[in-house]
């Protein structure tokens, strides 16, 4: 059975975007997500660069902690989750004034998604103290209009790591990758807060201008939704 290229969710109910504190979102706030090595970066800078938005790009290799995580996973969850938690949250101010001025945003991960990884790693009494945290930072998070979630094979996502050859990655076991993509799987299923658009990069490339075009398309659907 052939795969969709892509597939469009859109939200529940037609809404102008808020943002924390009630004010107007003017412009469009995207965020693009998938597992490592899917692509997120990259389509993240060509749809800011076509829709002359700012781009809000994850702060990966200054995480001091990720190269132990990938050799010792139990040991340096929680280090690891704090820091992207804090460095997240961090960015939201940076995103917020943007889409205060009236300016559109794409970033290349969203901050929902953060649950994904500490439920994932993370023990009970760590996920629990986590939660905490999160119920309290959440509300105050600029909410994007779409979220482009990136899907590819395990073996397509092995082949571009190894290929981008980021030395921290080396260590990461392709049983945590299927282990990812299956919780990046269960998170989407459920995920119903903003449009959504899947999109199989195995099918899609977002070089060809053909299919960036047809991917903007929902941008611009998701905007004025």
């Amino acid at each position: 059975m052939t795969r969709p290229r892509m597939v469009y969710r859109p939200p529940r109910a037609r809404q102008r975007l808020l943002l924390p504190g009630g004010g107007s979102a003017e412009g469009v706030c995207v965020g693009v997500e998938g597992p490592i090595g899917v692509g997120k970066t990259t389509l993240a800078r060509l749809l800011a660069e076509s829709l002359e938005a700012t781009a809000v790009l994850e702060v990966v290799e200054e995480n001091p902690f990720l190269h132990h995580f990938y050799r010792d996973i139990r040991a340096y969850a929680f280090q690891t989750q704090l820091f992207f938690f804090l460095s997240r949250y961090r960015q939201q101010d940076a995103i917020r004034r943007v889409r205060e001025e009236g300016h559109s945003v794409v970033s290349d991960y969203i901050f929902a998604k953060d649950r994904l990884f500490a439920r994932l790693n993370l023990d009970a009494e760590e996920l629990d103290l986590y939660t905490r945290l999160y119920e309290l930072i959440a509300p105050m998070t600029v909410q994007p209009a779409l979220v482009i979630y990136l899907t590819a094979q395990l073996q397509t996502l092995t082949d571009r790591i190894a290929h981008r050859d980021r030395p921290f990655e080396r260590a990461i076991e392709p049983a945590y990758l299927s282990r990812l993509c299956d919780g990046y799987e269960r998170f989407f299923d459920a995920y119903d807060d903003t449009a959504l658009l899947r999109v199989d990069t195995d099918e899609v490339d977002i070089f060809t201008e053909s299919d960036l075009k047809e991917i903007l398309r929902y941008v611009d659907e998701a905007a004025v939704s």
